[in-house]
């Protein structure tokens, strides 16, 4: 501090000798702290992964999933000193609440059981997936998103976006999911009890296919709780730093989110800390262990 002082307090009429002497400190003291001042400070590696993972994630990782992140990087950091570093360099994490329901179970349509009953992890790929509406605003008017979620892998399989709400819409999304993972007779199709998932329209494209219907309990939204927190990943983690102004750029903003982002790049702690396309392929090479083992 006093070093400091002499910088301050230093003018024309005084000397640096005269300041050392009435502070009590060394001339060379001085010199010293000054030099080290003036030197560049040394960029700390782990701030710099931190920094280039944090801003990759589109400023919305938490302590976990930088840690995972820079572990995959060779980089050994722990929860405590990953926290004090993003307190440090102002890395907040961009998020906010908020909900809305998008969809109407008041209807005499009819409904399926609840043959998912929360079990949300099979043991296999194309056993079970989940689909449900969200909306996002842009500055044309609301724009609505369905999808499909596989999920052993927690990966979108499937979606489709539209200024209305009809049937077609989920009908679209579960067609490009069908069409994508080539669906097996038998598998699970879960969604709540909305008036789209449960027209006959959706009902026979369903039956088509083999796929066995399965929807929530009236007024609880945890039997879905899975693709209710994916929607709420992407407007935390995209939607809401955003401020769209049409429907053209917002659909194709929440398509690079899920291509790029989402199924790619996003490390899910349900997985261990894995990107699902990355999990998936972790299970298509167990599959082909199990049979050169059987041969």
């Amino acid at each position: 501090m006093s070093y400091r002082c002499i910088d301050q307090l230093q003018t024309k009429a005084t000397t640096v000798a005269s300041l050392c002497r009435l502070l009590a400190v060394s001339r060379s003291g001085y010199y010293a702290a000054r030099s080290r001042l003036e030197r560049p400070q040394r960029v700390c590696p782990t701030t710099a992964h931190l920094q280039a993972a944090f801003a990759a994630s589109g400023r919305t990782y938490g302590t976990r999933r930088l840690q995972a992140t820079l572990r995959a990087k060779g980089v050994q950091a722990g929860r405590h000193r990953i926290r004090r570093l993003m307190r440090i360099h102002g890395l907040r994490p961009v998020w906010k609440r908020k909900f809305i329901h998008t969809t109407n179970s008041r209807h005499k349509l009819p409904i399926a059981d609840n043959v998912l009953n929360r079990q949300f992890r099979p043991a296999t790929i194309n056993a079970a997936w989940v689909s449900d509406i969200t909306y996002i605003r842009t500055g044309a008017g609301w724009l609505y998103l369905a999808a499909v979620m596989d999920l052993y892998s927690r990966k979108i399989v499937g979606w489709a976006m539209a200024p209305t709400m009809h049937a077609e819409l989920v009908c679209s999304a579960l067609k490009m999911s069908i069409t994508q993972r080539q669906a097996p007779a038998g598998l699970i199709v879960h969604s709540d009890r909305g008036s789209q998932y449960a027209s006959a329209t959706h009902r026979e494209l369903l039956s088509c296919h083999g796929l066995l219907v399965s929807m929530s309990r009236k007024g609880n939204c945890w039997d879905n709780a899975v693709m209710e927190r994916f929607f709420l990943n992407l407007k935390m983690e995209r939607v809401w730093q955003k401020d769209y102004a049409n429907h053209a750029e917002a659909s194709r903003d929440i398509a690079d989110y899920i291509v790029s982002f989402y199924n790619n790049t996003r490390l899910h702690s349900t997985l261990g800390y894995m990107a699902p396309t990355a999990y998936e392929r972790n299970f298509a090479v167990k599959q082909l262990i199990a049979v050169s083992e059987k041969t």
